[in-house]
């Protein structure tokens, strides 16, 4: 039964409209002053709507619209008055009324009203990231809705719990406490500080002497001295820091709180449990990555603004006149750029692109919505994105640090060479994720034609030639891409990006309001996931998975193209709960010299790495791109989130397994077999 709020200064008015609506079904509250609605809402969160009279002694109707959005930002209010007028009606619509009627207003017109003002609450509540938890019993308090899941909160906690107290495996201790030979045989070769560690010193020591975390004791004499802490302390840091990744990838996939705040609990478990000293933790936080996520986004939001991102979109979206096209010919073609272009920052422009043509769509059809054809739009391009990154060395962070570890061995290929191992994957994947889409959704979109570059080009029609604004865009755009492609090595991927706003808004282009409204939770999210493979890293956490899992592999896997296949399993599974930077780092120093030992040549099992390196499609901290596309996909009207965590990892974990498949059956035992190495 709904709950409605009646205030009104009449008296007879408001007691014979709630007899009515008591009629109807509904429970009603009365209150005969703003003072009285105000205390009746906050201490009732059953109120679904509330009947506001615009003309009240004491606090007015306005007031009282204001003072109870609030205290109750979700909370449906449909304004009466007998005193209407247009100004009035403005004002209350931009104080967020849902209606405007006048009073007396006919039963069936009001009652229409009020339902259809129940019906959008879910919106407005999502708007406001209010969580929808349905009543009636404690399995539906449990399961509760996105961004509140008592019950998964209550496991999160119980996992670790039992993670942080259980005691230390022996091999993890053996990890910390094992000294540097320089040999390639060492346990601790794939540790990420292994080349700043001195010989003798073993992975507890030097993590104590980088971070400045000394013990203090009492020697023999009784005197105070600093001495390093001890594996089993370390550990225990290592353990903390795999509970965090569990509990954080368990949370992100659920939903179980908002994504910005489970970003903001990895640093706070970092910080309270002395992971890292706080100004290391900061600086994790603030990662290159990070900056360019953060500049993508309010870039994209100038370019939109400009209007450049239709120009944009004619170049890159005129073969897709149709769904096969798109699917079959713009995304191999999108693969295989974003092989040499920066992946993350082609997705940054055309997920905007995505969204107008899906609203242009949806309106054109007649319909409100169509989640099928968002979810398609905009996990295609992230995952055809991710893809690109095997086909050279440009791709990505990744790809330049195997290129430093293969260097460390005196065996670096070139360029050339690794396009030539890479880039025959790239389009063939590419195939396999437009496939996969469309035999998934090409049934369930409301939308029955769809011709991209038509809507495309109709919508860069309309705002007519060029102008001013979108020219010095476009020549601020062209520097920041020359700069990431001549001088990222000096300047990072965030240097550029940063240089790129200021210019915008010195030009007056970008305002700072316009920067500050970015999806900020996802800058977060991103940042936790570089603080939170920081210290996975710095404690030998990182360390310890890659080899509990290499520990366990059969004989006949150690070796040759089946070493290849368990490496990339690995890699793969991991790049979706670390950055791909981290996860390469983790396991290349391993794996690489794996491949010296068992006579398999180094290449095949770097590459393998690399490449499942970019099979980050399941959550969205394991790339900026699916990070990206997920800030942006949101209905513009509702502000309802159209791609859910729930999509990604539905969807990403079909497209995972479609790269191993495309990795292991035309990759690793395919054209490799064919070219050599």
């Amino acid at each position: 039964m709904a709950k409605i709020l009646l205030v009104d200064d009449e008296d007879k008015f408001r007691s014979d409209l709630a007899e009515r609506l008591n009629l109807r079904g509904y429970e009603t509250i009365e209150a005969g002053n703003g003072e009285y609605a105000i205390k009746a809402a906050r201490s009732d969160n059953d109120i679904d709507v509330v009947l506001l009279d615009l003309k009240m002694p004491g606090l007015s109707g306005e007031q009282t619209l204001t003072e109870l959005k609030k205290y109750r930002p979700a909370i449906q209010i449909i304004m009466l008055t007998g005193h209407g007028s247009m100004a009035s009606a403005m004002e209350i619509g931009r104080l967020e009324a849902y209606a405007y009627l006048q009073k007396p207003c006919e039963i069936d017109k009001l009652v229409e009203t009020i339902e259809a003002a129940r019906k959008d609450r879910p919106h407005v509540m999502a708007r406001h990231e209010i969580p929808l938890v349905e009543k009636g019993s404690i399995k539906k308090w449990l399961i509760g809705s996105h961004n509140s899941r008592p019950g998964i909160i209550i496991l999160g906690a119980l996992i670790f719990a039992l993670m942080v107290l259980a005691p230390s495996p022996q091999r993890l201790i053996e990890i910390l406490s094992t000294p540097k030979t320089g040999e390639i045989t060492d346990i601790n070769v794939g540790f990420s500080g292994y080349r700043q560690m001195e010989n003798d010193e073993n992975i507890a020591d030097y993590y104590s002497r980088k971070h400045k975390m000394l013990s203090t004791v009492n020697d023999s004499l009784g005197n105070e001295v600093k001495v390093p802490q001890t594996p089993y302390q370390v550990s225990k840091k290592a353990r903390i820091m795999l509970a965090t990744l569990v509990i954080a990838a368990l949370f992100w996939a659920s939903g179980a709180v908002p994504i910005g705040i489970t970003a903001l609990l990895v640093g706070v478990l970092m910080y309270f449990s002395g992971i890292l000293k706080p100004d290391d933790i900061a600086k994790a936080y603030a990662k290159d990555a990070v900056i360019f996520i953060f500049g993508v986004l309010a870039l994209a939001v100038a370019i939109s603004k400009t209007g450049l991102d239709r120009r944009i979109g004619l170049l890159l979206l005129g073969p897709a006149k149709s769904l096969p096209r798109l699917m079959f010919i713009f995304l191999p073609l999108l693969a295989m750029t974003c092989s040499l272009v920066s992946e993350h920052a082609l997705v940054a422009f055309i997920m905007p692109l995505f969204m107008m043509v899906y609203v242009t769509t949806i309106r054109e059809a007649g319909i409100k919505q169509d989640k099928a054809l968002a979810i398609m739009f905009a996990l295609t391009l992230c995952y055809t994105a991710n893809s690109g990154g095997p086909g050279s060395p440009a791709a990505g962070g990744r790809n330049a640090i195997m290129m430093g570890i293969l260097q460390d061995y005196n065996i670096a290929p070139t360029f050339g060479e690794w396009m030539t191992y890479g880039m025959p994957f790239v389009p063939i994947m590419a195939l396999a994720i437009g496939g996969y889409f469309y035999l998934r959704f090409r049934s369930k979109l409301k939308v029955t034609a769809l011709d991209v570059a038509a809507v495309v080009r109709k919508a860069s029609d309309q705002i007519g030639p060029m102008n001013r604004n979108e020219y010095l865009t476009a020549a601020v755009l062209i520097g920041v891409i020359a700069l990431w492609i001549g001088a990222s090595d000096t300047f990072g991927m965030g240097g550029p990006i940063i240089l790129g706003l200021v210019a915008l808004n010195i030009m007056r282009i970008l305002k700072w309001r316009d920067i500050t409204s970015i999806h900020w939770e996802v800058v977060a999210l991103y940042a936790s996931a570089s603080a939170m493979g920081k210290g996975l890293a710095e404690t030998g956490g990182a360390l310890f998975l890659a080899d509990g899992f290499l520990g366990i592999l059969p004989d006949f896997m150690r070796e040759g193209s089946w070493l290849a296949v368990a490496t990339s399993l690995f890699t793969g599974l991991t790049t979706n709960f670390m950055s791909d930077g981290a996860t390469v780092s983790a396991i290349g120093p391993i794996t690489v010299p794996m491949a010296t030992i068992s006579g398999t040549h180094p290449w095949m099992i770097g590459f393998a790495t690399a490449f499942a390196s970019s099979f980050a499609h399941m959550l969205i901290i394991g790339t900026p791109s699916n990070a990206i596309v997920y800030a942006m996909a949101k209905d513009p009207v509702t502000g309802e989130q159209l791609v859910t965590l729930s999509d990604f990892f539905k969807h990403g974990a079909v497209v995972l397994v479609l790269s191993f498949a495309v990795l292991w059956l035309w990759t690793i035992f395919g054209y490799w077999r064919y070219i050599g190495f």
